[in-house]
């Protein structure tokens, strides 16, 4: 107890003035009338704010990975649902073993032609003749030969080789992928892309002279493709050239997906084409 004492005599000034401070932030803070409580308050909360933020934006930062794989995984549903609401086919209820929605009837069924499956582009050559793409994905994930590969922008390729867990697509950035396309008023031709152009540009041809094309004017895929769902963006016109030789225009186009950024892509599974192809092979056939 002595030595206690004799300890608060030698350090007194000490501790009342460390005593006499923390009362005066302590009654300073609490006083909201006083600038000064708000000023101390104010910089407290920018300060945790700031913290908050910093530590907000690392978590994030490691989780955009998830955040991609889960909007794919939402787009590819959505898309499902789209296609679902769109497709229709007059077959009768004996052959598709499904439970009715409430725009079916008995006779009109209708039902999601498209299977999407998200990928991640792992390999992407945009400045050779022959650009491909490689993608994680592979026949043990349902991917095969000859489906359709868009982005969530636009038409991207066809898949050409798969293995067990990859699978290369051929990219419409090819001399080889010519892509059956329509312009906003029905008229029917092929978008290409010719060797040694930029990636960033693709071509249409033969479009005949009184047909009324603007820049700005959309391209879509066509019903006739046996690769691509109708109806998908393939570019936007940015230039037209009217060749007086054969009396046609000539469009140049802006792609509408990136190639120079493409990283997520989604494989396109057409459930009926094994059998249009077969029907349509068989009358190729025919004498």
């Amino acid at each position: 107890m002595r030595n206690f004492i004799l300890f608060i005599r030698k350090f007194f000034n000490l501790i009342l003035f460390i005593g006499l401070e923390i009362t005066c932030i302590v009654l300073i803070a609490r006083t909201k009338n006083m600038m000064q409580g708000n000023d101390i308050l104010s910089s407290a909360n920018t300060v945790t704010g700031y913290l908050y933020n910093r530590q907000n934006d690392v978590v994030e930062y490691f989780g955009l990975r998830r955040m991609n794989d889960s909007l794919l995984s939402e787009n590819a549903r959505l898309r499902m649902q789209l296609a679902e609401r769109e497709s229709y086919d007059t077959l009768g209820s004996e052959i598709v073993k499904r439970t009715f929605i409430d725009r079916d009837t008995p006779n009109i069924v209708h039902y999601a032609q498209y299977t999407y499956y998200k990928a991640r582009v792992i390999s992407n050559s945009v400045s050779a003749a022959d650009n491909y793409i490689t993608i994680n994905r592979g026949s043990k994930d349902g991917i095969r030969k000859n489906m359709a590969v868009v982005s969530g922008s636009g038409v991207v390729g066809r898949v050409t080789n798969v293995s067990a867990h990859f699978a290369t697509a051929l990219s419409i950035l090819n001399v080889k992928q010519p892509v059956s396309a329509r312009l906003k008023d029905g008229t029917y031709s092929f978008v290409f892309w010719e060797k040694g152009a930029r990636p960033d540009e693709l071509f249409m041809s033969d479009i005949p002279q009184e047909i009324r094309v603007s820049v700005g004017d959309s391209i879509y895929t066509t019903s006739y493709s046996t690769i691509f769902p109708r109806d998908l963006l393939i570019g936007v016109v940015y230039k037209i050239e009217r060749r007086k030789k054969d009396n046609t225009q000539f469009l140049h186009l802006r792609p509408a997906t990136n190639f120079r950024n493409l990283q997520y892509v989604y494989v396109i599974g057409d459930d009926f084409i094994d059998e249009r192809r077969k029907l349509e092979d068989s009358l190729k056939k025919k004498p």
